[in-house]
């Protein structure tokens, strides 16, 4: 004899209700998720400034160690403004020894180019490499360089 035949169809219509959440439980938990994203959320975009600040100054020593692998290798540092490309297509007065020294030119983490000068203003005795920072603006206290530790 099969018991869930026998069973009447109230008492499982309630069984099921007892599952279901009630209104006021998925207020009270969607509220406490609110509170905590109101705690934790401020505290992550905090992060993710120092994180992208970080993130250049690794960017340009990366790119430093690049260019002066180039200087070793050719004798001089890529010249000009668009040197930067130098370390990832051969330059027509390259020497034997160029390689690819970069797959390519990043750019920095808020999706502007670094700003390269050889010889430098800063450095003239090599280069000037900046970001420009979160502002996308040369100048201020906002821009990370090469030339300043």
């Amino acid at each position: 004899m099969n018991i869930k035949n026998h069973t009447p169809s109230g008492v499982r219509a309630v069984s099921r209700l007892r599952h279901a959440f009630t209104l006021v439980e998925m207020l009270l938990v969607l509220s406490i998720l609110a509170l905590l994203a109101g705690i934790v959320l401020p505290k992550l975009t905090g992060t993710k400034a120092s994180a992208d600040l970080k993130a250049a100054a690794v960017q340009i020593n990366a790119i430093g160690g690049a260019l002066d692998l180039f200087e070793v290798d050719n004798g001089h540092y890529p010249r000009g403004k668009g040197g930067l490309n130098e370390l990832v297509v051969k330059p027509r007065d390259a020497a034997a020894g160029w390689h690819k020294y970069l797959d390519s030119v990043p750019l920095d983490p808020w999706q502007h180019p670094y700003i390269y000068e050889c010889p430098g203003r800063h450095r003239p005795e090599s280069y000037d490499l900046m970001s420009m920072g979160p502002d996308g603006r040369v100048g201020g206290d906002d821009d990370i360089v090469n030339w300043t530790k």
